[in-house]
C-alpha cells in the first residue's frame, strides 16, 4: 500500500464527508493505493456514526473510536500502530489542511529520501493575536531547543516514512514534537514544505492559548529526557556538586573573615548573626539533595527494563 492517511478527530462531524471525498479524489487522480484511518477521540456530535457511513461507501476508510477524549497524541499513537502504508500522512479533520498537498509530500519521502516532512503554514488563516504571534514565539523556542529548523513544528499536516512511526512512541501531548522524537530515534533527514492553510469551514477550534504554555513545558520535559533520561546523575549530580561547592566556599569565607577580624581585634559579627551564612547552608543542603536525587535516578534507570532499548537500523 502506498499511503496511509491518519485523521484524528474530535467533534468534526460536518467536515468529514467533504474531507473523505477530497482525499479519495486526490488518491484516484494520482493512482495511489491508500487507506484512511479516522481516529475518533471521544466525539459527542455523531462523528463516529458518520465514520461508519463513510466506511460503508468506501472500504479504504477505517475507524478507531475512543470511549472518551484522550487527546491528539493518543489518537496518533493508535493510528500509527494501525497504519500499513509505505508513507504515513497525518492531517487534521477540520478541512484547514489540504489533501492536494499529499502527492508532493509522498514524493519528498519516496523520491527525495526524507524521513519526515513537516508542513509549513506560511500564510495562516487564524486570528493573528491569539494564534499567529504565540505560534511564532513557540516555534522560535522549539527551533532553539531541538536544533530542528522548522518554521511550524506543530503543523498537523506531516508525512513520515513508515519505519519512523513504527519506532517512536507518541504519548501525553508530545504530538507537537514528533519531528524531535524522530530525530532522537535516529531519523535525521527532516524536511519542510510550505502548505496551503484554509479558513475553518465548520465548528470551532478545540485548542486555546493554554496549548502554548503546555507545549513549552512538554518541550522542556522532552529535551531533558532525551539528554538525561538514561543518565540522570549527569544533570543532578553535576548541579548538586556545583551548588555544594558554592555553599561550602561561602561558609568557609564567612568563618575565615570572622576569625581574621577577631584575631586583629576588629569589630566582627557572629557567624550565626549573618544572613549570608544561612543562605550558604541552604545552598549546601540543596546541593546534597540534588546529588542524592541524581543517585536515586541513576539506580532507577539502571534497573529499568528499557535501559538497553536501542533503535537498530540493520543487522546482517
Amino acid at each position: 500500500m502506498d499511503i496511509s492517511v491518519i485523521v484524528p478527530l474530535y467533534n468534526e462531524n460536518e467536515s468529514l464527508p467533504e474531507l473523505a471525498a477530497w482525499i479519495d479524489r486526490v488518491m484516484k487522480e494520482n493512482h495511489f493505493s491508500y487507506e484512511v484511518i479516522m481516529v475518533d477521540d471521544g466525539s459527542t456530535d455523531g462523528s463516529w456514526d458518520t465514520v461508519h457511513s463513510l466506511s460503508a461507501g468506501n472500504p479504504a476508510i477505517h475507524g478507531i473510536s475512543f470511549r472518551r477524549n484522550y487527546g491528539k497524541s493518543a489518537a496518533l499513537f493508535e493510528g500509527f500502530a494501525a497504519a500499513e502504508g509505505d508513507v504515513i500522512i497525518t492531517m487534521d479533520a477540520d478541512l484547514q489542511d489540504s489533501p492536494d498537498e499529499i502527492p508532493k509530500l509522498f514524493r519528498m519521502i519516496m523520491q527525495d529520501g526524507f524521513d519526515v516532512v513537516s508542513g509549513w503554514k506560511q500564510h495562516r488563516q487564524d486570528n493573528k493575536l491569539t494564534k499567529n504571534l504565540p505560534s511564532k514565539l513557540y516555534n522560535w523556542t522549539a527551533r532553539k531547543v531541538t536544533g530542528i529548523h522548522l518554521h511550524d513544528m506543530n503543523c498537523g499536516l506531516k508525512a513520515y516514512r513508515k519505519e519512523v512511526v513504527k519506532n517512536i512512541e507518541v504519548y501525553g501531548e508530545m504530538h507537537r514534537y514528533i519531528p524531535y522524537l524522530a530525530k532522537n530515534a535516529g531519523f535525521g533527514k527532516i524536511g519542510e514544505k510550505p502548505v496551503h492553510h484554509q479558513k475553518r469551514k465548520y465548528g470551532v477550534s478545540k485548542f486555546g492559548l493554554e496549548r502554548f504554555i503546555n507545549g513549552f513545558l512538554d518541550l522542556m520535559s522532552l529535551w531533558f529526557l532525551s539528554r538525561f533520561g538514561k543518565k540522570p546523575m549527569h544533570f543532578f549530580g553535576t548541579s548538586g556538586i556545583l551548588m555544594f561547592l558554592v555553599g561550602f566556599v561561602m561558609t568557609v569565607w564567612i568563618i575565615a573573615a570572622k576569625l581574621v577580624h577577631q584575631a586583629r581585634g576588629l569589630h566582627f559579627r557572629a557567624v550565626t548573626d549573618q544572613p549570608l551564612f544561612y543562605l550558604a547552608l541552604l545552598v549546601v543542603v540543596l546541593g546534597v539533595m540534588l546529588f542524592l536525587a541524581g543517585f536515586i535516578g541513576e539506580m532507577i534507570s539502571r534497573n529499568s527494563s528499557s535501559r538497553n532499548d536501542y533503535n537498530v537500523k540493520e543487522r546482517f
